[in-house]
């Protein structure tokens, strides 16, 4: 068991990626279903760019995707994490998340975005943290709801894979400032 881990919740640990995860990265990036608002399946070299901006992240921010591994039995079975990213014409701190189709409504990515928010509110001292999601996306629209973020009456349209995918911004503020 990952013994250096970042983030604890009842049933996760969140830690730093590294390219020993390749293979738990293909088992989400490579499936269509799970990454049909990213327009579908990465192929194997862009599951490596993705490990690797994962690993830069690291060295810019000290945060990024981290991996999520289940507590019971050491699997990787997400990323959440915490990245900055464009919304229109500035940066925003985002909390995201992908799993494996396999692990989906078991309420893990919305344990471990809780978990990233907090970490953004009391480690980095955070005003804000925000979740940019597809508009056809329902299931992590509902999980930045659960995760206290409010649905901005903003709409930005991402060209992304050839194709123009409408963005919402779900936003939380820290009240502890």
């Amino acid at each position: 068991m990952e013994k250096r881990f970042i983030l604890e919740t009842e049933r996760l640990y969140l830690r730093e990626l590294r390219q020993s995860d390749y293979d738990s990265l293909c088992k989400i990036l490579q499936d269509g279903e799970t990454m049909y608002a990213y327009g579908g399946a990465f192929d194997d070299n862009m599951v490596q760019d993705w490990l690797d901006r994962q690993l830069a992240r690291y060295d810019e921010y000290g945060f990024g995707l981290w991996a999520v591994v289940l507590k019971e039995n050491g699997e990787m079975i997400g990323q959440c994490g915490l990245t900055m990213q464009p919304w229109q014409d500035r940066q925003v701190l985002e909390i995201g998340y992908l799993f494996q189709r396999a692990y989906w409504h078991n309420g893990y990515a919305a344990e471990a975005a809780k978990a990233c928010k907090e970490y953004a509110f009391s480690r980095l001292n955070a005003d804000e943290v925000c979740s940019i999601i597809r508009d056809t996306n329902t299931a992590s629209q509902r999980v930045a709801l659960r995760n206290g973020m409010k649905k901005s009456d903003e709409i930005f349209v991402k060209h992304y894979r050839g194709e123009d995918m409408p963005h919402f911004l779900y936003c939380v503020k820290n009240t502890q400032i």
